[in-house]
């Protein structure tokens, strides 16, 4: 069996959500060592992973240095967590498979992925990044042709596209490698956003990838069976912090779209995480699991999570 594992992003940060260096370490750690009993019960895992609070600590430092280095794109920025962070997880995955006694090797892939350029998020930036900031300062950036929002009593914050994934370049270099024996992680942020001149040359351009889009789109291209979206609470949950709420166990896409149609699955987090899941399954995944790291064993077995399966 073969498993694409999705790490959100704030599993790479401390439970209070700080992002130091010891912190992103020490999440990394406990990633690892739940990825290693997979491991270690012969499951061939990929692992893919959210950027989210190390691209808003790199955009942090464009605003705070931009007077005396050029601020870098987001393109940019991605790329430069992905292999921040592969060499994070793959670190802390040798030490967990040694821990284990698993002979196995890891290796990072900086994965770039094909959006379109006529996209209409290009138009309606949707996704908020970055920290929150006063309208005064927020003015400033929308002056230099940034688009930010009000968010309510914390301020204001910058919209980006969040365009389409459509294909991931690196794909066949990813699975190559997972075909070899290697722990892969790949697609780090949903990928490296992209876009195809008709001459067929690459160029990036200023998006983020909704990494669960991406993940499903991954875990397709090297051959995974099963997509564990590793996420803060055990399963999705039907009318979230009421007095009814119902957390979800086994459901099929059809009844998934329905309830995600009603509205129970907010956009900003259990929304794309369940959009994912069950764009994995339709496009043929044998089933999509949403869960927390403490129960990603149990997972893949469907005896934990919310167990996406065909309608």
């Amino acid at each position: 069996m073969r498993v694409l594992v999705a790490l959100g992003g704030n599993a790479m940060t401390a439970a209070d959500g700080r992002a130091r260096p010891e912190d992103q370490v020490a999440a990394a750690r406990v990633a690892a060592a739940a990825v290693a009993r997979l491991l270690a019960d012969g499951v061939d895992v990929v692992i893919t992973h959210g950027n989210g609070p190390q691209v808003g600590n790199l955009l942090v430092k464009n605003e705070l240095a931009a007077s005396v280095v050029p601020p870098v794109p987001l393109d940019w920025c991605g790329a430069q967590t992905q292999g921040t962070l592969g060499f994070v997880l793959t670190t802390a995955l040798d030490a967990a498979l040694a821990a284990a006694g698993v002979a196995r090797r890891t290796a990072a892939v900086v994965t770039r992925t094909v959006v379109a350029a006529d996209d209409p998020g290009f138009t309606r930036p949707t996704k908020p990044i970055g920290r929150y900031l006063p309208a005064a300062e927020a003015a400033v950036l929308i002056e230099h042709g940034q688009t930010w929002e009000e968010r309510g009593e914390r301020g204001w914050r910058r919209m980006v596209a969040s365009p389409e994934p459509l294909e991931i370049v690196d794909a066949a270099a990813a699975r190559a490698l997972v075909d070899a024996g290697f722990v892969v992680i790949a697609g780090g942020g949903g990928g490296i956003p992209v876009v195809r001149a008709a001459d067929g040359t690459l160029s990036g351009v200023e998006a983020v990838i909704d990494k669960d889009l991406g993940a499903a789109l991954l875990g397709g291209a090297v051959g995974a069976d099963v997509l564990v979206i590793a996420t803060d609470v055990p399963r999705a949950v039907l009318r979230f912090d009421t007095p009814s709420a119902e957390p979800l166990r086994v459901v099929g896409t059809a009844t998934m779209r329905a309830h995600a149609a009603e509205g129970h699955f907010a956009g900003g987090s259990m929304g794309p995480k369940v959009d994912a899941a069950c764009r994995f399954v339709e496009a043929g995944g044998t089933r999509a699991v949403i869960t927390d790291l403490d129960h990603i064993a149990d997972a893949i077995t469907g005896d934990a999570g919310t167990v996406i399966v065909p309608s």
